[in-house]
């Protein structure tokens, strides 16, 4: 017995801590350890990142104004987008920081490239970086915490240099162990330039005569679209869009942020199930990230693909419904309690309706007061004003009128009282009925009675 109870113990903690209400935007720390100044702000910039973030706008800009856009070149520039994107999404993402999935080596140092040429950092970087945001999200630990703003989440995170201490901690023992992310991290300058700025350029050149072209186009500019792309995911994703399966941090699920993103919008059920190599889970929502991947697995590329069982994924669908459900219940009025209705004998009720001409009704044990509505009963004032004084129990469940469930809710806001001794005539399943009070623990007995019948 002392397992049986320990174990309901437990199931009960669990369903208490699942009930726990979203966490308060809290004021964050102070983002540095010291104060900034005019004199030592330099030093908590991160020189390299913000000259690159800050420059490629302006360089891409210029080349706007100044280079002739081919239709070659804007084929080029997209379909580069999109690998070095999807090296993004499929490779350093749900492969290397997730590890959804497995990828042979030859697909490895295919993404490894294709990442590279987003210029977002080495594998190790990102996926560390990635991983923390994970373990301690919308803390002062996560490197891109949405609750410092907008701005801070997408974009001036990478413009800062916070002091490693203040990064929350990642295992990246895997990554470590990788051959490819380890060779890629170690010589990382080299492949962001060859593959971000070089390798568009030469591919332009070399293919349509058109260099620069190239390098404005499919190298700088295709490269800024990217890193915001990219970086929706630590902002858009977190403001916009429903809470479907948790609502204790910020991540939600849209897909507007699903299509700036090659598909990384439902950021809610990727933080419930991160290692799921899916993001949408529906056959009509926007994932090209999910569609690689199951392609690249058709021919052997990638294998060992999790998914996290579709049961449980369900239960946290149904939880937020439920807990959405009952916000709106508790927002409508059930009428008085049962419990706290005054109690009246039948020859009291009686009483009442010859001496004090009350409109009340009996109906399952339950005295209503019909005076307002009389008038206005669908199936006239002639029917129900000779049910005045009387049980009408057996004619309201079908001798006259099987009456409907808006009819029953309807009831509960003409309740006046409860007949002593009276509840007997009600059947377990009217019982339960008339205590409806719109609560989880109603809706949790109303299952249990239904799979009693």
């Amino acid at each position: 017995m002392s397992n049986v109870a320990t174990i309901t113990a437990t199931m009960e903690r669990t369903k208490t801590e699942s009930m726990k209400p979203p966490l308060p935007k809290t004021k964050m720390p102070p983002l540095f350890d010291e104060p900034v100044t005019s004199k030592n702000w330099t030093k908590f910039v991160n020189w390299p990142q913000s000259i690159l973030l800050l420059a490629t706008p302006l360089i891409a800009l210029y080349g706007l104004f100044t280079v002739e856009l081919s239709r070659k070149t804007l084929i080029w520039a997209i379909t580069y987008y999109f690998i070095t994107g999807l090296g993004i999404t499929a490779g350093y993402h749900r492969m290397w920081a997730h590890r959804a999935y497995r990828g042979t080596n030859l697909l490895r140092w295919l993404l490894c490239f294709a990442g590279a040429g987003a210029v977002e950092g080495s594998v190790y970087w990102w996926s560390r970086g990635h991983r923390a945001h994970h373990r301690w999200t919308d803390t002062d630990k996560d490197p891109y915490s949405a609750h410092r703003g907008f701005f801070f989440s997408h974009f001036g995170w990478m413009l800062v240099q916070r002091p490693k201490n203040r990064i929350g901690y990642a295992d990246v023992a895997d990554l470590k162990a990788d051959h490819v992310v380890a060779f890629q991290h170690k010589y990382y300058p080299y492949f962001a330039l060859f593959m971000g700025f070089i390798f568009p350029t030469l591919v332009a050149g070399f293919g349509w005569g058109d260099f620069k072209g190239g390098y404005f186009y499919a190298g700088v500019l295709r490269l800024v679209f990217v890193h915001h792309a990219t970086f929706c995911v630590n902002s858009l994703a977190h403001y916009l869009g429903e809470t479907t399966f948790d609502d204790h941090n910020t991540p939600r699920d849209h897909w507007i942020t699903a299509l700036c993103t090659l598909g990384e919008g439902y950021h809610n059920f990727h933080h419930q199930f991160p290692q799921d190599y899916r993001n949408a889970i529906k056959l009509g929502q926007y994932d090209p990230t999910k569609w690689l991947i199951i392609v690249l697995s058709w021919f052997g590329l990638a294998y060992d693909l999790k998914q996290f069982p579709t049961n449980e994924v369900t239960k946290g669908r149904l939880f937020m419904e439920e807990k959405r459900i009952a916000a709106q219940k508790a927002k409508l009025s059930y009428g008085t309690p049962l419990k706290d209705l005054p109690i009246y004998t039948w020859e009291e009720f009686q009483n009442l309706v010859v001496n004090e001409n009350k409109k009340w009704i009996l109906i399952e044990g339950v005295l209503y007061d019909v005076s307002e509505f009389m008038k206005e009963h669908p199936g006239g004032m002639k029917y129900i004003s000779t049910a005045v004084g009387k049980d009408m129990t057996t004619a309201f469940n079908g001798g006259i009128y099987n009456h409907s469930n808006g009819a029953r809710n309807l009831l509960t806001s003409l309740r006046v009282g409860v007949l002593r001794n009276g509840m007997q005539v009600m059947s377990e399943a009217d019982a339960l009925a008339s205590t409806y009070d719109g609560s989880l623990e109603f809706d949790a007995k109303a299952a249990e009675f239904n799979k009693k019948k």
